[in-house]
């Protein structure tokens, strides 16, 4: 065994005592010195399939080096599987339906802000308000962050709200290539609707952006440790990939539809590795913890998954479920798995834990830290439930191996999505105890949870 193996192996119950007796994990006056810097990647729409190890359809060796170093929670999911509420609930910990935000923001005026309080959609039945912006009393893991001494910059997508609302009043120092719109109009320039990023002419948007990431990463001189959150505009439409990999799949053999889209893959992957390669070559890696998540399921096939973005069966596996990995250089068992299912809303209490080193316990929010995973315990498992609104399909529960979906209509369906991952098999009707069950803590969850009007 190598010293550094040795060090990990005495370190692992050293962290977890610490974290069992809710003290600082390192002596108060090198703390600054173990605080871990944070970097954040956030991908639109990328699906739980779309990822080469799953799928030898696409081409990603860094994520999947990534899954190697680190970890990945297997069953990681969206309670508002959508951009604006994926969001929110990343940034808060909380429930996006708690937040009045059971849809994405929409885009009213010109230059795509909207001063209008909520918005409706004419397809939703309930023709349920959902608000307009991320409400500035509510609190990010910025500003959590920003207390324990971290600096924080935000690069690309946010769909939060306009100017009023924009990252650097949410607890962040710095923004680049984040505007009002919710995704480009082309992956080239002119990018959006207005001059945002006008200075640059012919590169591709996520190269732009990583350059940004990097060019952060290469010149970061400060004592104090940094998060950087990196959310994407890939693999959003428009489906636009970067023009020598579109070549290049379609050398492959790739109809033009599927070069397109797995170029936007690769483009993120290509991304992922040279904000890794940049933390190496700065002295960084071994003192950054990485974490990967979608915002919500792929827009085309999510197989074996059922469902998707689109088409009324979101909250469905391939909606609902996101890719999530997570490498904390030193704690991470590398290449490990986890199959107890959780939320987003889990990393914001668990970002916390990371830089204050100590457990985080809080009644404000339903997010639940993931930290005794990351130092190889088991989680507790709890039910996890969803809601949007926007057709027939609103609301689920998960509890364990067990899912109950729920539509407007009065229709239920009942899936164990342990055995039956495609979600094939409807359970309702057998009489089984657990349906009762589940459609009971449902209907309390949502007399708790969904306001009314």
């Amino acid at each position: 065994m190598t010293y550094k193996n040795l060090f990990k192996c005495l370190m692992i119950p050293i962290i977890f005592f610490a974290y069992l007796v809710n003290v600082p994990l390192f002596a108060q006056d090198v703390a600054n010195k173990n605080q871990p810097n944070i970097v954040l990647l956030f991908v639109d729409d990328w699906g739980w399939s779309d990822v080469g190890y799953r799928n030898d359809r696409f081409e990603t060796p860094h994520i999947n080096q990534l899954k190697r170093d680190g970890m990945e929670f297997e069953r990681a999911y969206v309670p508002t599987p959508t951009c604006s509420p994926s969001r929110a609930s990343l940034l808060t910990g909380k429930e996006a339906i708690r937040l009045e935000m059971p849809r994405h923001i929409e885009h009213k005026n010109k230059d795509g802000s909207n001063d209008e309080k909520y918005n409706y959609w004419k397809n939703d039945p309930a023709q349920m308000p959902s608000i307009n912006w991320l409400p500035l009393e509510e609190e990010t893991y910025a500003e959590v962050l920003k207390e324990h001494g971290y600096y924080n910059i935000f690069i690309g997508k946010w769909h939060l709200g306009h100017e009023p609302y924009h990252p650097i009043h949410q607890g962040f120092d710095e923004m680049f290539g984040t505007g009002n719109w919710g995704h480009p109009k082309s992956y080239y320039p002119e990018f959006f609707k207005d001059d945002l990023l006008s200075e640059y002419t012919e590169d591709y948007l996520t190269d732009i952006l990583t350059d940004k990431a990097v060019d952060f990463l290469n010149n970061y001189k400060q004592e104090n440790p940094f998060m950087l959150t990196f959310w994407y505009y890939n693999v959003h439409s428009p489906f636009v990939g970067r023009k020598d990999l579109v070549d290049h799949f379609l050398a492959k053999g790739y109809e033009s539809k599927e070069a397109t889209y797995a170029a936007m893959v690769a483009s993120v992957d290509e991304s992922v590795g040279r904000v890794r390669e940049a933390l190496k070559q700065n002295g960084l890696d071994e003192n950054t913890v990485i974490l990967l998540i979608s915002d919500q399921g792929g827009f085309y096939s999510n197989a074996p998954l059922s469902g998707a973005k689109t088409g009324g069966n979101t909250l469905g596996e391939g909606g609902a479920r996101v890719p999530l990995y997570v490498y904390y250089p030193g704690l991470t068992i590398p290449g490990h798995t986890i199959n107890t299912p959780i939320q987003t809303v889990d990393v914001f209490p668990t970002l916390i834990e990371i830089a204050s080193q100590k457990h985080y316990l809080s009644d404000k929010i339903q997010g639940v830290s993931f930290m005794p995973a990351l130092i190889g315990k088991p989680l507790e498992t709890r039910d996890l439930f969803f809601y949007r609104s926007y057709e027939d399909q609103y609301a689920a529960i998960i509890s364990g191996d067990w899912k109950l979906i729920k539509y407007r209509s009065g229709k239920f369906e009942l899936f164990n999505v342990g055995q039956d991952i495609s979600e094939q098999q409807n359970r309702i009707g057998e009489n089984l105890a657990i349906e009762k069950e589940l459609k009971n803590k449902l209907e309390k969850w949502e007399s708790e949870a969904v306001p009314t009007y």
